[in-house]
């Protein structure tokens, strides 16, 4: 998901240097509010019916030939992917394929933290763009948009918090994390908790009873309410996940909280400052790109190692 959110800062730079292209964005349809303020359109994927397998992409590529695709930019580079790039290839499609740095990132891991910062993603897929030949600049970090304030009237200070992630090497730790909110709590007027559903939803609904001004978003407001809810707050903390490119998109300051991942491997928010990236400086990471490699000491001290405090300081300058 965060790379899907990351995909329409290349796109605004694409069409602000070609305003008459059509741009089609095959992606799932719950993405399609990252997208918003771009004319584009959409072609559903749907990856667990109907374009599961290898076939159903093969489908899904007769779909974008009668819509008159007539070439492809592959920024996903997966095997569902490269099924649909290969029927549009035999076609006579032109094809462009992202390239991830694979050979540098697996370097970047063996470094012991002391590399040089890898291309951004974002910039990958500009450079996509390109190979069709395509030719612009780099897009700008985004314009804050005027969106709805689901939330009503605000009064002082909105502090958001996304504690959570796919994987525990990018999963703040759930007591620093209650120490976090208390400390949040007692300082700014209103506290929300972006997450999901399952331990992530009592988690936040257990900071809601506990806190007046804390509110668990899960459920109250919708996807694209959630990114407007976002785009109200003056800072969101944020691991490396989704919610950080959502808040990148709506041009929200972050304060970044890095474990097994780092921010030099091209996967920070664009826009987002890297002096607000907190981060221990241990030789173990990075230790995985994307964060799924469980803990070689089984206590993620690259976690545990950045203290509510640290985060509450950093947030104070952003808000300053």
């Amino acid at each position: 998901m965060g790379d899907v959110a990351m995909l329409p800062h290349a796109l605004r730079a694409l069409c602000a240097a070609y305003p008459a292209l059509k741009i089609t964005v095959a992606t799932q349809a719950m993405f399609k509010p990252f997208f918003r303020g771009l004319d584009v359109d959409f072609m559903e994927v749907q990856v667990k019916q109907e374009h599961h397998s290898i076939v159903g992409m093969w489908r899904l590529a007769r779909e974008a030939r009668r819509r008159g695709v007539d070439a492809v930019a592959d920024v996903h580079d997966v095997l569902r992917s490269t099924a649909f790039d290969l029927s549009m290839w035999l076609h006579g499609i032109r094809v462009a394929r992202i390239r991830k740095g694979r050979m540098g990132k697996k370097h970047a891991l063996q470094s012991g933290g002391s590399f040089t910062p890898l291309k951004h993603s974002v910039v990958r897929y500009c450079d996509t763009f390109r190979r069709l030949g395509f030719e612009f600049e780099d897009p700008s970090p985004a314009v804050k948009p005027v969106m709805a304030n689901p939330m009503g009237e605000k009064q002082g200070i909105w502090i958001g918090f996304a504690p959570f992630s796919a994987h525990a090497g990018k999963t703040y730790p759930e007591a620093q994390s209650r120490a976090l909110v208390e400390l949040l709590a007692a300082r700014y007027e209103r506290v929300f908790v972006h997450g999901g559903g399952g331990k992530e939803l009592a988690f936040a609904e257990e900071m809601e009873q506990r806190y007046s001004n804390v509110t668990a978003l899960f459920g109250k407001v919708r996807f694209a309410g959630e990114m407007e809810v976002m785009s109200h707050e003056d800072c969101l903390v944020s691991m490396d996940s989704m919610a950080m490119h959502m808040a990148s998109l709506v041009a929200t300051p972050v304060v970044s909280i890095w474990g097994a991942t780092h921010p030099n491997l091209g996967f920070l928010g664009w826009g987002c400052a890297m002096e607000q990236a907190l981060q221990a400086d241990l030789p173990c990471r990075p230790c995985s790109v994307f964060g799924a490699k469980p803990c070689q000491y089984g206590d993620y001290r690259c976690l545990t190692a950045i203290t509510p405090e640290q985060i509450v300081a950093q947030i104070e300058k952003v808000v300053r």
